[in-house]
């Protein structure tokens, strides 16, 4: 007769299922979401230099973002009051409603108010909708499920932008603004499905260890201890926690990077050979969405920490080689080089964020490494700007290249850590 004591143990456990129906669900209001924004994001400055030239354009484009930056900065908090279900349809209801009557009135002050409640609304899904995505995902499969989302939200990112500038020259700007504002508020029912962000548990300042918080390769804050206090980390402590701070600046300085490449590259690679700019900037995401997808397989089997170093100097290698831009095959080679280490970088330093706190600061994570993805895109592209007018775009290349590298810093002590 077999006893519970001489029965096999089984080697594995079977993975965990990927693709549930809360996580296809989300999926509803994240395609809304980033159709929205994107669908709208160059039509508007188009149709506010209609009436106020380049200058209301620049207007339009900064309240945006503008907003969305302290809008990313506040809506932890607000997730920790209201939840992430009322949080995102907050956040849908902004990007949505203030669309429908963009129209109403071309005056530059018009314009700009509704570009700020746009990018409140948008900073209000993209953080409370990133925590609330982190938590239907398995953690055992976190790198592949955020690459997973990353593909999702990307696809109609890359589709709608393009598709904007159409339908503005096709059907006009009130009906383009009218179909983006749409797109948000109709995917906002979907919210009403999704599970809503559970209460802690445990007892405030107690030492519970969330279930997310992934295996010990990933594990490690302050002294190299996760966080494990269930009580929500704000934006302000979460900054001054290494464990999270360092991936932030690592991811940051390859935004600064990434923000550099979209704006300048044309600009640096001249007319004469103008017809690479679009092969480039094709090339430069198609390869970070294929290394956001190898890098989370790769983190789920033998933790994320150990790939943040190599997206770093992938990232840094790729602009060193754009910095020739009087070549063709250097400019293609360095922008899918760059994307690869971004690619790996993206996920590894959001997987390996999310594994350090407890789900209860999911906001937070979220908050952060968006603030590290905008932040660094705009800072790069403000300082490149007044680099290349003093040494000329291929020596502020390779500049750029040489000032990522001082990121190494937090990457090689996180891997100590």
């Amino acid at each position: 007769m077999t006893t519970s004591a001489n029965r096999p143990v089984l080697a594995s456990s079977p993975r965990p299922r990927l693709l549930s129906r809360a996580l296809l669900l989300r999926f509803v209001s994240m395609i809304g979401a980033m159709v929205s924004f994107f669908l709208l994001l160059s039509v508007v400055p188009a149709y506010a230099a209609e009436a106020g030239g380049g200058g209301a354009a620049g207007i339009a484009t900064g309240s945006l973002m503008l907003a969305t930056v302290l809008g990313e900065l506040a809506t932890p908090r607000l997730v920790d009051r209201y939840g992430y279900r009322v949080t995102l349809m907050a956040g849908l209801f902004l990007m949505g409603a203030p669309a429908l009557v963009l129209p109403v009135s071309s005056q530059v002050a018009w314009i700009a108010a509704v570009c700020l409640l746009r990018g409140l609304g948008f900073a209000l899904t993209i953080v409370a909708g990133g925590a609330l995505t982190a938590t239907l995902i398995p953690p055992e499969r976190r790198g592949e499920g955020l690459a997973v989302v990353g593909l999702v939200s990307g696809v109609p990112s890359l589709i709608a932008l393009p598709l904007g500038l159409w339908l503005a020259g096709h059907a006009g700007y009130g009906a383009t603004a009218v179909t983006g504002g749409m797109a948000a508020l109709v995917t906002t029912v979907s919210v009403l499905g999704l599970p809503d962000r559970e209460r802690p548990t445990t007892p405030a300042g107690g030492a519970g260890r969330d279930a997310s918080s992934g295996s010990g390769a990933d594990t490690g804050a302050g002294a190299g201890r996760p966080v494990r206090d269930e009580r929500p980390l704000g934006v302000v402590r979460g900054l001054g926690t290494g464990a999270l701070l360092r991936p932030v600046l690592v991811f940051g300085a390859t935004a600064t990077a990434a923000g550099i490449l979209v704006t300048f590259l044309p600009l640096a690679v001249g007319r004469a050979s103008s017809g690479v700019v679009p092969v480039a900037l094709f090339v430069q995401p198609a390869a970070a969405t294929v290394t956001r997808w190898l890098a989370g397989r790769l983190g789920d089997r033998h933790g994320s920490a150990r790939l943040v170093l190599p997206g770093l100097l992938l990232s840094a290698a790729g602009v060193l080689v754009t910095a020739a831009t009087g070549v063709p095959a250097a400019v293609i080679g360095g922008t899918a080089l760059f994307g690869a280490g971004f690619g790996v970088a993206q996920n590894a330093t959001l997987a390996l964020m999310y594994a350090r706190v407890p789900a209860s600061s999911y906001g937070t994570v979220s908050a952060l490494w968006n603030l590290a993805y905008d932040g660094g895109m705009g800072v790069g592209a403000a300082g490149f700007g007044v680099l290349a007018g003093l040494t000329g775009y291929p020596w502020a290349f390779a500049a750029t290249a040489v000032l990522m590298l001082g990121a190494l810093v937090p990457a090689l002590r996180d891997r100590r850590r």
